[in-house]
Order: structure tokens, then sequence, then C-alpha cells
């Protein structure tokens, strides 16, 4: 749910940077909180998906985008307003990610994809529907390897039989403090020589 609402809350805001209504915003916020897990759930065959099957996924995330929506009314959105909630988004996805591929019987590195795929994918969709380049494909800062590195440092620490309430909050700080890191220095990928 904190994963849910971090990503719902980063789509109303780039959705209010683009000047949408309560409409637009509150569809950019639903697809960015539920694309990923979608995704990942269409990917493990695990159907009915989250979010069909428990309709308190759906109201509690046009909850949180119509509240979000109308507090953030007169607030002038800066584009490092997004970094805090998306990356909290990221992190807690990444993790969820790779825990319900475990659970569905996947090998480690399909599970880190699935972490991988978790994390991003909603973020994709949102930048798409508003206009950008998708961070992950842009050469920006870290992204996609942040959610990675979070899953791994999770699924590293439950294979070493690490408590889940270690082990989640970990992968998650990891992914977080990693992605932070990432924008205030300027962290890239090599480019090839």
């Amino acid at each position: 749910m904190l994963g849910l609402g971090a990503f719902t809350i980063s789509g109303v805001i780039e959705a209010r940077r683009k000047e949408m209504d309560v409409v637009g915003a509150t569809a950019v916020a639903f697809i960015t909180a539920v694309g990923g897990g979608t995704v990942r759930d269409v990917l493990l065959d695990r159907y009915p998906i989250f979010w069909i099957q428990d309709q308190r996924y759906a109201i509690y995330i046009f909850a949180v985008a119509v509240v979000s929506f109308y507090s953030l009314r007169s607030a002038r959105l800066a584009k490092s307003a997004i970094l805090i909630p998306d990356a909290l988004g990221l992190g807690l996805f990444a993790v969820t990610g790779a825990t319900y591929a475990l659970e569905s019987h996947a090998s480690f590195f399909i599970a880190l994809l699935m972490g991988v795929i978790t994390g991003v994918f909603g973020g994709v969709l949102r930048d798409v529907i508003c206009n950008e380049i998708p961070t992950v494909f842009a050469r920006t800062q870290l992204y996609a390897t942040c959610a990675l590195f979070g899953a791994l440092v999770f699924m590293v620490m439950d294979r070493a039989g690490v408590a889940a309430e270690v082990a989640v909050p970990s992968g998650v700080i990891a992914t977080l403090a990693l992605r932070l890191a990432a924008v205030r220095f300027n962290l890239t990928l090599p480019l090839p020589r």
C-alpha cells in the first residue's frame, strides 16, 4: 500500500506539472501505481491481476490521487518534487516484485528481473503518457539499476535466512539511497568507448 501511495503521488505530481485536470491526474496516477505490478502479474501468470482481485487497491489509489491533486493544487511543483515519492515507490515495488517472483518459484535471475520490471514499468507508462522520455531509457542518473540493486539486496538477505522484517526494508532503503545518491552526485552508467 505504501508503494502504491508513493507511485500514485508521483503520478499526480507529474500530471500537475503538465497542467492536467483531476481526471487526467487520476488516470496518470492509477497507471503509474498499477503498471509495473500488472506487467509482473501477467508475466508470472498470476490471475486475477492484483488490483482486479482486490478492489481496495483501486479505491485506495483513486482516493490518494484525488486528495493529492487538490492538496497540491496551489503548490508550484519543481521537477525534483517527484524524486522522493518516485524513489520510495521504486524501492517498495522492486522488493515486492522480487518477492512475488520468488513465491512463484522463479529463478534468482528472473526474480531480479521481476523486481526491476515491477519497479520501473509504472514510471515508464507515466512518462510516456506525460510526453516525456522515460527516465529508465534516458541517459540520466541511475534508475533501473537502483531497482536491481534493491531487489538484489533483499534477495541475498532472504536467501541467507534474514527475517523479512529486516530484508524487506533493507532492499527498499538500498534502492532509495542509491537513487538519491545517483541524483545528488549525477551517477550514471558508463558509455561504451
